[in-house]
């Protein structure tokens, strides 16, 4: 008999990315799945849905039928239904992409080309809830997952380039909307290839400074020919939350007690779709760059490794290249003039699939063998 799967948050950006991945995988073959709404109970419900209507994702009686609960509905709805649906007796697996859960004692959080054997050992344990991890932390340790299961990394040290779709889909038409401005407003002066550059300067400048009618709501200040070194809330020692995920949640994948250092800076830029970030690797002890580039090359069969040249560089290891596919992108490997035991390594990946919606599907895929 086929588990129920309750589907929360499919008209979302994860939501729509973990829906055409599930359909392209098949993996609806293996459900009977109910299709939630908070908004629009009652309506037709997608093709891959066992009832004809959405069904109210509000309703703790209807949410407490499923065997498993997938949201990609974010951290508000998590924080609202949670609990009382745990609290009402159910017993199923609830499979979130938003962070409320993460660091909570009773969950897993689920990268499984990293974690999987403890991804198995919690649901063998009875665990019930699990969490995709932050974006740029999944990334990094997919791009990093062969020095890591070798033991020789001490440290990592990671500045993030993170695109405008990790804020959603607003935050994308913000960013466009921003270089539409820009082009628009000064049309004239951009394609007059002999204008007086400098002025236009000036111009850009005084718009991304002063212009009241900047596209930047989402934002609170203008991306679009700008960068903003700062992503979510403040916490202790200047730290951003996003910059203090990396340390606690790659320590909890790796099943580890915060003996991998992470710190560094994240930065929100004028990208579309996909993170990247520069890192820097202190060794345990001296690894060239050829058994590094190896290392890492050899992890897992979606890490593409791109050759440290110009020519490849500027073709492969970019957002563009890695955008809507599922290839973590890891090149600019060298060794740091520093110290003999740091390496420099530059990673770009796609933090809609293997940033949110992959582990939450492919989580599905362990579910159903371990209870097969």
């Amino acid at each position: 008999m086929a588990l129920k799967l309750g589907f929360i948050g499919a008209r979302g950006m994860v939501g729509r990315v973990l829906l055409e991945r599930m359909r392209q995988e098949k993996d609806f073959e293996h459900f009977d799945t109910i299709f939630f709404s908070t908004s629009q109970v009652g309506q037709p419900a997608p093709e891959d849905s066992c009832e004809e209507k959405l069904w109210d994702a509000h309703s703790i009686e209807s949410l407490s039928q499923m065997d498993v609960i997938i949201s990609c509905q974010g951290g508000d709805y998590t924080n609202e239904l949670h609990s009382p649906l745990r609290q009402s007796g159910w017993k199923g697996y609830w499979v979130d992409a938003a962070s409320t859960l993460r660091m909570s004692s009773d969950s897993c959080l689920v990268l499984d080309p990293i974690n999987k054997n403890l991804i198995k050992e919690s649901l063998r344990n009875g665990t019930l809830d699990f969490v995709g991890s932050n974006c740029t932390v999944s990334l990094m340790l997919l791009a990093l997952a062969g020095p890591l299961k070798e033991g020789v990394v001490e440290w990592v040290n990671s500045h993030t380039y993170q695109a405008a779709s990790g804020g959603g889909a607003a935050h994308m038409r913000e960013l466009l909307k921003g270089m539409g401005y820009l082009y628009k407003k000064h049309q004239n002066l951009i394609d007059d290839d002999r204008g007086d550059i400098l002025a236009l300067d000036h111009l850009i400048s005084e718009d991304l400074r002063n212009a009241s009618d900047f596209p930047k709501e989402k934002f609170g200040a203008p991306l679009a020919a700008n960068l903003l070194p700062w992503i979510d809330s403040a916490v202790e020692m200047g730290q951003t939350r996003e910059e203090w995920k990396g340390m606690v949640e790659a320590n909890k994948i790796l099943g580890l007690n915060d003996s991998l250092g992470v710190d560094g800076t994240c930065v929100r830029v004028g990208a579309l779709r996909s993170h990247s970030q520069a890192l820097t690797l202190k060794l345990k002890k001296s690894v060239s760059a050829d058994e590094l580039e190896k290392m890492i090359g050899d992890a897992h069969e979606w890490v593409d490794v791109v050759a440290n040249n110009k020519e490849a560089t500027i073709k492969d290891l970019t957002p563009a290249a890695a955008s809507g596919t599922l290839r973590i992108k890891v090149g600019r490997i060298r060794p740091m003039k520093l110290s003999p035991d740091m390496m420099n390594v530059f990673t770009v990946g796609d933090q809609l699939l293997w940033g949110a919606a992959e582990p939450l599907r492919r989580f599905l895929r362990i579910l159903l063998e371990d209870k097969a």
